[in-house]
């Protein structure tokens, strides 16, 4: 008996290995998912209210940050190749820069930017220089496309199948628990997760309100030639950019403030730099500074440490790569939820002296029933 529970266990770790190091290929499409699914896991859950089928309050959940992302990200970059031909245009920075490059020539060249005058500039040859240069890249073009598009992919399907199944999965685990204390642990873990990035949800679109409604009023209270470019585009992609530690907002603000004076600077037109000054500072106080004191210790979770949260966002990135902005606030609740409740009962502090000591009136204090 005992060597058959050996093979078992044997066969049983050899296929947690291989599955750890799929996942592991594939740790940034996986957090992402976990990530997506506690943010939106409240809403699908409210959605049944509406007596709408599981399937479709999946899709539905996954639509409200899926679609929105996908038509900001769209957006910013046809945004940004039309501005961006715009100022080669206006600006002759072809021609002070020395560069080889025939392909950057032609798209600075091209007359139009509709589908005919895309169709005649093809026809024409406008675009041979570009397709030599995407040719001779192919390589690294395609591996970089088709490992974005994979990783979409498995992050979506592995976020519509948590919230589809994730009860499932929860009791599952839940049924190898022979006492009380993996439960609360699991349970607690569970509800601190969803607080923590539910609230990151809610924080990045709280903000994007207050940056598109601080930038379309500073554009009615300015004069023409100092109005920022596409208050409500730069306002959305701010609140997305308040998930960035540290410098967050100001990859944003920032360099809309540059893009703002830049035509003042090269018009001679040195006065109007004081409305670019006024919408920086409107913004580090009214975008940036109050939004981060009033709103973020609402929206931190119920027990973290808003300190510690950060801290999180600041080190995943550089101990993790990209993805570790998402796994770095995971693995703090995790181990932080570990400590609350797991691991006093496994060192041996008794439970009701925990809550009686949890339930005390701190120093200095009296009870209501003192008076």
């Amino acid at each position: 008996m005992d060597e058959k529970r050996f093979v078992v266990a044997l066969f049983g770790l050899s296929i947690a290995v291989i599955v750890g190091y799929i996942a592991y290929r594939f740790i940034a499409a996986l957090t992402v998912a976990v990530f997506l699914y506690y943010s939106t896991r409240r809403f699908y859950h409210d959605l049944e209210r509406l007596r709408l089928p599981a399937r479709v309050r999946a899709v539905a959940s996954l639509s409200l940050i899926g679609l929105p992302l996908i038509l900001l990200l769209s957006s910013t970059v046809v945004l940004l190749v039309v501005e961006a031909r715009r100022f080669l245009e206006q600006y002759p920075v072809t021609e002070t820069i020395d560069t080889d490059e025939p392909w950057l020539e032609g798209l600075v060249g091209l007359s139009d930017l509709t589908v005919d005058g895309i169709i005649e500039a093809y026809r024409s040859g406008e675009f041979d220089p570009l397709i030599q240069f995407l040719a001779e890249h192919a390589s690294l073009l395609t591996n970089t496309v088709t490992g974005f598009l994979l990783n979409l992919l498995i992050t979506i399907i592995v976020t519509y199948y948590l919230l589809l199944d994730g009860s499932k999965f929860h009791d599952w685990v839940l049924a190898f628990d022979d006492d009380a204390v993996v439960r609360e642990y699991l349970e607690a873990a569970d509800a601190e997760l969803e607080a923590v990035l539910y609230g990151n949800l809610l924080n990045v679109i709280a903000i994007s309100i207050i940056a598109v409604a601080t930038f379309t009023g500073y554009n009615l209270l300015v004069p023409a030639a100092a109005e920022v470019p596409y208050p409500a585009l730069a306002g959305a992609i701010t609140g997305v950019a308040s998930l960035i530690p540290v410098i967050g907002m100001k990859i944003v603000y920032v360099p809309v403030a540059a893009a703002t004076a830049t035509p003042m600077i090269m018009a001679n037109e040195l006065d109007l730099l004081v409305y670019v000054a006024g919408f920086l500072a409107v913004s580090i106080v009214v975008v940036d500074t109050i939004p981060d004191i009033v709103l973020r210790p609402y929206f931190s979770g119920k027990t973290t440490h808003v300190g510690l949260l950060m801290l999180a966002y600041i080190f995943g990135p550089v101990v993790f790569g990209f993805h570790g902005l998402f796994l770095a606030p995971i693995v703090l609740v995790v181990a932080l939820t570990f400590a609350d409740t797991a691991l006093p009962p496994l060192l041996g502090a008794d439970r009701d002296d925990a809550e009686s000591a949890e339930s005390s009136v701190p120093r200095g204090q009296r009870r209501l029933d003192e008076f």
